[in-house]
C-alpha cells in the first residue's frame, strides 16, 4: 500500500516542532540511594526536562542536537485553559495535603509499634491498691474500701519491757505480723512509681489513693526509728518487728494462732535493733527519702521525713564497716524474721539508701558514697540474687536509678565511670530479660528469676516494671533500643517482655486463671489470709475456732480484692488451697511490684509531644528537682 500523508483518521499529522533554546530548563540528577530525581545546580550529569508549554518555532532545523547527553522533552499542549486551571488547582491541593500530612505525622507523639494488653490493666491496678487497704493495722479509716476490717493492733509497742507507740503500719501477708524491712521496701517502691508516673495515677483517679498508702507506711516508719538521746547517752533504736514468729503450739502467737487481727488478745512481742543493722537502717532511709519527694508539696512533712532519713543514714555511716551487718544476723533484732525475710547483705541497701537520699537532698556526699560503694556491693551480691529486684536485693534497681541520672542529669566528673558502669549493667540485665541466657522460663512463659525459692510472681513483676521503665527512659532519649556485649534489644522487645509477665499473671497461663484476686472470671478463692478466711459476723473468734477456717475447703467468705498470690511452681501448676501458702499467700512486697508493673504498662492519655516525658506519662526531671550539688562531707 502506498504511503499516505494522512493518518488513518483522516487528519493531517501535527507539524514538527523543536525545543526553544531560550525556554526555562530545570536541571536534575539521580542517585540510587535517593530513589527519586534531585535538583542539580548545573547541567553536568543532568537530565534536561524541557516543559514546552508555549508555541515553538517551526523554523528550527531537524538536525538541532540536544544540549545534554540525556534529554527528555515534554510536549504539553494546553487546549483548554479552564481544564488547565482546574488541573493546577487539584495538583496544588494534593501537594498542600501531602505537606500537611507530613507535618501532622511529625507533630504527633512518637509511637512505637507494640501491642497493648488485652487485659484491663487500669482495673487490675485499682484492685491491687485496695489490697494495701486490707493490710492496714491500727485505727482503721472509716472511709476505707474494705468492709471486713476494723481497728486492730491498737496496743502495739506496749509490752512488759517496752513502752512505745508502734500503732499503724501494715500486716505483712496472711499473718498478723508487721515486718519493718519489707514494709520499708514497699514504701520505697511505691514512692518510686509515684515519682515516675504520677500523671498516669492522676489520669485514672488513683493518685490520692496511692499517696495515702505511702503516707500510711511512712508515718509508721517514722515511729520505728528513735534517735539517740544525747542527755541520757541512749543509742538509736530501730524496731524491726511487731508480733511473734515462735512456732510453739503450746503458746498462742501470731504464727500459731489463726485469728483475725481484730480478735487478737495474746501478747505481741517487739524486736529491737540499733544502727549496726545497717541493711534495715538504709532501707528505712530509702523509704523516707523517696516519700519526702512524693510529699514535697507538704513542706513540713517532707522536711520531717528528710531529717529522719539523714539522721539515720549518718548513724549507719558512723558504724565501723566491720560491724555493719544484716538485721537478721542479730538474734534480738531479726532472729525471728530469719525464716521469712532473711537478708543476705547490707551493702546494696547502703547504695540504695544513699542514692535516694541524694535525690531527696541534692547533697553530693550521698551520691559519692552510693557510687563509691557500688563495686563493693556487687562483690557481696550472691549468685541467686543477681539480676533480681526484691525486698532483699536493691542493687539491680540502684543501677537503673544511677543510669537514669546519667541519661537526664549527667553530673560529669568524677561520676562518669560509676554511672557508665551502672548503665552497662542495666543493658546487660535487659538483654538477659529479652534474649537470655541467664534466666529460665516455664513452658507457660513465666520468668523464673529465683527457681527453687517459691513465690515466683514477686520477682516477675519487678522485672516487668524495670524493663518497661527502662524502655521509657530510652524513648525519652529518642533511642530505638540498646545493646550489651553479645546481644541487643529494642523498645518493643522490652515492652513485649514486660507485658508478657503481667499477662501471664492476669490469666494468660496454662491454668487459665488470674493470680490476682477479683480479676477475671477465675482466680484463687482460698487465699492464705486470716482476715479474709474468717467471717466478718460481729462475733469474736478464738484461735481454736480459727483452725477450722484454715483447713476449710470452702472459699474465703471475704474477698481479698487485688491480692496477688505467691503463684504457681516451675511447672506452671497452681494449687488453690488455703493451707498451702507457697501457692496462695500474698505479701506487701509482692503487691508493690505488681502495682509498679501495672502503672508502668498503663497506656497514658494521648498528649502532644513533650520533651519532659508527658506523652509517655513519665516525669523526666521531677525526681531531680533537689539536685544542686551541695558539697559536704560525711
Amino acid at each position: 500500500m502506498p504511503d499516505s500523508k494522512y493518518s488513518s483518521l483522516g487528519s493531517p499529522p501535527p507539524p514538527t516542532t523543536y525545543p526553544d533554546p531560550h525556554a526555562p530548563v530545570i536541571f536534575v540528577h539521580t542517585i540510587s540511594e535517593a530513589g527519586r530525581l534531585l535538583p542539580s545546580s548545573s547541567r553536568w550529569n543532568s537530565i534536561e526536562l524541557a516543559f514546552n508549554l508555549f508555541p515553538q518555532s517551526s523554523s528550527a532545523p531537524d538536525s538541532l542536537p540536544p544540549r545534554f547527553s540525556k534529554s527528555v522533552d515534554f510536549n504539553l499542549v494546553i487546549r483548554d485553559k479552564k481544564y488547565f486551571k482546574r488541573f493546577v488547582c487539584v495538583a496544588a491541593s494534593l501537594v498542600l495535603a501531602v505537606v500537611v500530612l507530613v507535618l501532622v505525622l511529625k507533630l504527633l507523639p512518637h509511637k512505637h509499634h507494640h501491642h497493648g494488653s488485652s487485659k484491663n490493666l487500669r482495673l487490675a491496678l485499682g484492685q491491687a491498691l485496695v489490697f494495701f487497704d486490707a493490710q492496714k493495722s491500727g485505727y482503721f479509716p472509716k472511709n476505707n474500701l474494705v468492709n471486713f476490717r476494723g481497728d486492730s493492733g491498737t496496743h502495739d509497742g506496749n509490752t512488759s519491757s517496752i513502752k512505745t507507740d508502734l500503732i499503724g503500719g501494715f500486716y505483712d501477708s496472711g499473718n498478723n505480723i508487721k515486718f519493718s524491712f519489707p514494709t520499708a521496701y514497699t514504701i520505697t517502691l511505691l514512692s518510686w512509681t509515684v515519682l515516675e508516673y504520677h500523671q498516669k495515677y492522676a489520669d485514672i483517679g488513683e493518685l490520692e489513693h496511692v499517696k495515702d498508702i505511702v503516707k500510711w507506711g511512712s508515718d509508721y516508719l517514722l515511729k520505728i526509728f528513735v534517735p539517740p538521746n544525747t542527755n541520757t547517752s541512749e543509742k538509736a533504736t530501730l524496731y524491726s518487728q511487731v508480733g511473734s514468729t515462735v512456732n510453739d503450739t503450746k503458746v498462742e502467737t501470731d504464727l500459731t494462732c489463726w485469728q483475725r487481727p481484730e480478735d487478737m488478745t495474746y501478747p505481741r512481742s517487739v524486736s529491737v535493733c540499733d544502727a549496726t543493722a545497717t541493711d534495715l537502717a538504709a532501707e528505712v532511709v530509702a523509704a523516707l527519702s523517696a516519700a519526702s519527694l512524693v510529699f514535697k508539696q507538704d513542706k513540713d512533712y517532707s522536711e520531717k521525713l528528710v531529717k529522719s532519713a539523714e539522721e539515720l543514714f549518718d548513724l549507719a555511716m558512723k558504724v565501723d564497716t566491720k560491724q555493719q551487718t544484716t538485721y537478721t544476723s542479730i538474734p534480738d533484732c531479726g532472729g525471728q524474721a530469719r525464716l521469712f525475710y532473711n537478708s543476705s547483705g547490707c551493702k546494696d541497701e547502703l547504695v540504695w539508701g544513699g542514692t535516694w537520699l541524694f535525690f531527696a537532698t541534692g547533697n553530693e556526699s550521698y551520691l559519692r558514697y552510693a557510687t563509691g560503694g557500688f563495686a563493693v556491693a556487687e562483690e557481696e551480691e550472691i549468685v541467686s540474687e543477681k539480676g533480681v529486684f526484691d525486698w532483699n536485693n536493691k542493687l539491680t534497681a540502684s543501677a537503673v536509678l544511677l543510669t537514669r541520672l546519667r541519661f537526664f542529669r549527667d553530673l560529669g566528673y568524677p561520676y562518669e565511670a560509676a554511672l557508665g558502669s551502672s548503665s552497662n549493667r542495666t543493658d546487660l540485665l535487659m538483654c538477659s530479660y529479652v534474649s537470655g541466657p541467664g534466666f529460665n522460663k516455664t513452658d507457660g512463659g513465666l520468668m523464673m528469676l529465683k527457681p527453687g525459692y517459691g513465690a515466683p510472681l514477686q520477682y516477675a513483676v519487678t522485672a516487668s516494671f524495670l524493663s518497661k521503665l527502662y524502655s521509657d527512659y530510652l524513648d525519652l532519649l529518642r533511642r530505638s533500643g540498646s545493646s550489651c556485649a553479645t546481644s541487643s534489644f529494642s523498645l518493643d522487645m522490652l515492652r513485649s517482655f514486660s507485658l508478657s509477665q503481667v499477662d501471664y499473671i492476669l490469666g494468660d497461663n496454662p491454668m487459665k486463671m488470674s493470680y490476682v484476686v477479683g480479676f477475671g472470671d477465675k482466680y484463687p478463692n482460698q487465699v492464705h489470709h486470716r482476715a479474709a478466711s474468717i467471717p466478718w459476723d460481729g462475733k469474736w473468734h478464738s484461735c481454736a475456732e480459727g483452725e477450722r477456717w484454715l483447713h476449710s475447703k470452702e472459699a474465703n467468705p471475704n474477698q481479698l480484692l487485688g491480692a496477688m498470690v505467691a503463684g504457681p511452681d516451675q511447672n506452671d501448676v497452681f494449687l488453690d488451697q488455703r493451707d498451702q501458702p507457697q501457692f496462695t499467700e500474698p505479701s506487701l512486697s509482692g503487691n508493690a511490684g505488681l502495682v509498679a508493673a501495672l502503672i508502668a504498662l498503663h497506656e497514658p492519655r494521648r498528649r502532644s509531644s513533650d520533651s519532659n516525658g508527658a506523652s509517655l506519662g513519665i516525669d523526666k526531671m521531677g525526681m531531680f528537682e533537689n539536685i544542686h550539688l551541695i558539697t559536704s562531707t560525711l
